[in-house]
């Protein structure tokens, strides 16, 4: 795997200087290699494709893996009541113009029209991670959701998933990625990563029993430790901001 960083700030009061960690994946290294080293598909830049970054993501561990009481309570809700299919990535038409609309409505509406604009959503399926797109659909075939799932042989990364906010305050996206992970598990895989863990907003994943995080060293299972991170996390950033801010030169 090859490794290289990329200068990304800096604060000489504190003596703190930054480097991005990135990787691209040798030929004949498997994907999970970089995920085992704390590294996620990079989507930044449609210029830039089979790169890795490094970040705070956390995985499950799939052998101890046991939906918590919690967990249980949000599969009773669709268990049974949605229809799963999956599509190698090769066969299923990402050009489809009903699924590219499905999924930045559901960006534009659930994030913000500047979080996914189409050159983005472009970049991330054309990426070259991409391994499978899982469809959900309801009793009357109705698209209700759309997860992409980047795998090999022993982990499964729960990447992006889009779905219908009709059911956005049923945790239907919590169920999602806990349907996902139990697919993983049935299908023998050893981790599912999903995703980084950064502010309180991402804190939900936390709930979800043997979770693991990378600490930028090695993969941590406090998951005490993981919140607060997560909870402090705009703090950190407001007074790295004030930090910088103070130490500007000033000209009068």
């Amino acid at each position: 795997m090859k490794r290289f960083k990329s200068e990304f700030a800096h604060s000489y009061a504190t003596y703190s200087f930054g480097y991005c960690e990135y990787a691209v994946l040798e030929r004949g290294e498997g994907l999970h290699e970089a995920y085992d080293e704390g590294f996620l598909p990079f989507s930044g830049s449609p210029d830039i494709k089979h790169t890795l970054y490094m970040a705070r993501s956390a995985r499950i561990d799939l052998k101890k893996f046991t939906p918590s009481s919690e967990n249980r309570r949000i599969l009773k809700r669709f268990d049974g009541k949605l229809q799963r299919n999956v599509f190698p990535f090769a066969k299923f038409d990402t050009k489809d113009p009903l699924f590219q609309s499905f999924c930045l409505e559901y960006f534009a509406k659930r994030h913000g029209e500047r979080v996914m604009p189409l050159e983005r959503f472009d970049t991330i399926l054309h990426a070259g991670f991409i391994t499978h797109i899982v469809e959900y659909t309801d009793a009357d075939g109705v698209i209700v959701g759309y997860v992409f799932l980047c795998q090999d042989d022993t982990m499964s990364h729960f990447w992006f998933s889009f779905y219908d906010l009709a059911y956005a305050y049923q945790s239907l996206g919590l169920w999602l990625m806990l349907d996902c992970a139990r697919m993983a598990k049935e299908d023998k895989k050893r981790h599912f990563y999903v995703g980084t863990v950064y502010g309180e907003k991402a804190l939900y994943k936390t709930n979800i029993d043997s979770l693991e995080f990378w600490d930028g060293e090695t993969w941590k299972d406090d998951v005490r430790a993981l919140r607060v991170l997560g909870k402090s996390d705009e703090k950190r950033i407001h007074d790295g901001i004030s930090l910088w801010k103070a130490n500007l030169p000033r000209f009068e």
